[in-house]
């Protein structure tokens, strides 16, 4: 059973992506997916790629794809939504992973460890095209673009940010003294797990493109050109003082190596941030996730209306009720969601539709 796109709605999508991110959509971008529109009795016997998953080398590439392709044959995809496959599955940060770190997913989670006990002067980090993760990844991406062509995306992996893949290389106590006790020692291992970064990333583009429809990520927006989700989740312990030396020199370098970012704003910890970040003259857009236990979407309009006022654009993170009322309160412009329904929740789909007109 084939995945029920073509070329020409894909081109429609990539369009109207294009224009969100540039500011000149008007109205929401939305992606709704339907589940369940499609019922069939798979016939693949690999699992599907997941965390839990992907150490498991005994399944090729080729089964791996069909899995997939089972799964998304059973979608329909409406409004601005478009068949993809998400390689968060290596986990986040997996860029430790092509520098050395250990990666661990006993747990049913990816988790990535140091190789070792090392003096930070010890640690370098230097990306391995031949590293089993990247061979692993880059020959998934092969199967995949001879299965589909252009009708679905498959997206970076969750590469990390730098700080994040020092803690996996280093440890986050150490890391955090480290800020401290030998800053200089971490800007020059922050300096190399950024080149070993842009390194990876165009390994992946050398293999999806010009192959592929479009770049994505786990994030799920689409762009016709280079894009990546920039994120920090480590400056969730830190002040902005050193959030402003040792993260936000990379974030600026990658809005401006990169054509369209969107920062992943990750916790009530990190808005003592948000200024620095919306004064990034290249960055496109923010996702403001307000984490788990806290109150939904409504309860920060505020925090929508400073990135919107810094000319922004936003991913909003919530259910279809939070799309009404988000969309209701401050208006659709500049807002991104990424939404599911059941095939039986016509009234739903046909109110979200209506939202984007």
């Amino acid at each position: 059973m084939a995945v029920a796109f073509t070329e020409e709605k894909m081109n429609e999508v990539l369009d109207r992506h294009e224009r969100w991110w540039k500011g000149t959509l008007d109205g929401p971008l939305l992606c709704v997916t339907i589940g369940g529109a499609h019922p069939f009795e798979g016939r693949s016997k690999a699992p599907w790629l997941s965390q839990s998953t992907c150490a498991d080398f005994r399944w090729s590439p080729e089964e791996l794809i069909e899995t997939l392709d089972e799964s998304l044959s059973t979608l329909e995809f409406a409004g601005d939504a478009y068949p993809r496959v998400n390689l968060d599955a290596f986990g986040p940060g997996v860029v430790a992973a092509f520098c050395g770190a250990r990666l661990d997913n006993s747990s049913g989670r990816v988790w990535f460890f140091p190789d070792g006990e090392h003096d930070l002067a010890d640690i370098h980090a230097h990306y391995d095209p031949d590293n089993v993760w990247a061979r692993r990844i880059k020959s998934i991406y092969r199967a995949g673009l001879d299965r589909w062509g252009k009708t679905v995306v498959m997206g970076m992996p969750d590469l990390g940010g730098v700080m994040d893949v020092a803690a996996s290389l280093r440890g986050t106590e150490k890391l955090l003294t480290d800020l401290i006790d030998e800053p200089e020692e971490v800007l020059r291992l922050v300096g190399e797990i950024e080149e070993a970064w842009v390194d990876a990333y165009r390994d992946f583009e050398s293999v999806l493109h010009p192959r592929s429809a479009g770049y994505t990520d786990w994030c799920g927006l689409l762009s016709p050109t280079p894009s990546y989700v920039l994120q920090c989740d480590f400056c969730y312990m830190i002040g902005n003082p050193m959030f402003e030396r040792f993260v936000l020199p990379t974030l600026k370098r990658d809005t401006e190596r990169l054509d369209n970012t969107i920062y992943h704003l990750d916790g009530i910890g990190e808005l003592c941030h948000l200024d620095s970040i919306l004064a990034l003259p290249r960055l496109n857009a923010v996702q403001w996730v307000y984490g788990e236990g806290k109150p939904g979407p409504m309860h920060w309009l505020d925090v929508y209306g400073k990135i919107r006022a810094a000319g922004k654009r936003m991913m909003v993170v919530g259910g279809c009720q939070d799309a009404f009322d988000v969309i209701g309160a401050i208006g659709g412009d500049g807002i991104y969601m990424s939404l599911g329904v059941g095939a039986e929740d016509t009234e739903t789909l046909e109110r979200l539709l209506a939202l984007r007109k």
